[in-house]
């Protein structure tokens, strides 16, 4: 057990930081001493230490005491997605010191206000705490909305240059984006319902990923791979999918992305993802290999 004195000294946590996580029940002591002084044992310090991780990423306090009072809050699977979105940050944290060293020797770099997304990420930031329920319906949960979130933070210039080519502006791009967001489950409704029911790809998708187990090899798994790539021939022009081949690999690097493989595994069980990269690649290796 340690004091909170002890505990501020260890982590430079303010001993007032650790009474307030006391007064809004974040972070309760293990016990209290006849003298009514609060003590902390190693599992306190671990749901500490889970906190510190969490303001570490930006995450504000109301949020992180949610997260902790989840019925199904796992403490690994929290420290491996806080691993996951340091990493990101770590990304953006190496191209911040390669731009300063491009400085350091004098050449020019152009301005970053015409770049700046914070205004696009403020929407963001505030769909997600309006519209939780939409955001796990097609993210799969808010953890991965905030590593989405982070990936815009992290390639801000490249999207920004995106953004303006297509709109002119980014004040124009936001101004789009803030709408779609408004109305985001109206759109994606009408979207879906303009696909014939037979032709729903993202039902194919998750059909395959059902297999999850069986062979990739297989007949009835290939036909559904044959199914996906027919379905998507019909309904998509071939100038966005420049053939089989190319969609081959364009699902195969698309569903190896950790990010979007991250989103489809919580939606649709862990190793969903892998699972439908081994069927594509199977289809793809004994039908164009032979013609390269």
């Amino acid at each position: 057990m340690k004091s909170i004195s002890q505990v501020a000294k260890l982590t430079g946590v303010s001993i007032r930081a650790l009474q307030y996580y006391d007064e809004i029940g974040m972070l309760k002591p293990s016990k209290l001493t006849a003298a009514g002084y609060r003590m902390y044992d190693d599992n306190a310090l671990q749901t500490l230490q889970q906190i510190l991780f969490f303001k570490e990423l930006g995450f504000p306090l109301k949020e992180i005491k949610e997260l902790l009072e989840k019925p199904d809050f796992d403490r690994s699977a929290a420290f491996k997605k806080q691993k996951e979105l340091f990493l990101l940050k770590r990304d953006r944290l190496d191209r911040l010191i390669q731009l300063l060293e491009r400085l350091e020797k004098g050449e020019q770099c152009m301005s970053f206000k015409e770049f700046d997304l914070s205004d696009y990420i403020d929407a963001l930031e505030d769909f997600k705490s309006n519209q939780a329920e939409i955001v796990t319906q097609h993210w799969g949960s808010i953890e991965n909305f905030d590593m989405f979130i982070q990936k815009i933070r992290d390639d801000e210039e490249h999207v920004a240059k995106l953004a303006i080519q297509q709109f002119g502006s980014i004040e124009k791009y936001t101004e789009e984006m803030k709408h779609n967001l408004k109305h985001f489950s109206e759109i994606m409704e009408d979207w879906y319902s303009q696909i014939p029911e037979e032709m729903r790809t993202e039902d194919k998708f998750l059909k395959l990923a059902s297999h999850k187990g069986e062979d990739v090899t297989s007949e009835p798994v290939q036909n559904i791979v044959k199914e996906i790539i027919a379905n998507t021939q019909a309904t998509t022009p071939k100038l966005l999918i420049g053939g089989t081949e190319n969609y081959c690999q364009m699902i195969i690097d698309t569903y190896s992305n950790h990010y979007l493989s991250k989103v489809f595994d919580t939606k649709h069980g862990t190793g969903s993802g892998e699972y439908i990269v081994k069927a594509f690649r199977y289809y793809s290796e004994n039908n164009f290999t032979e013609n390269n």
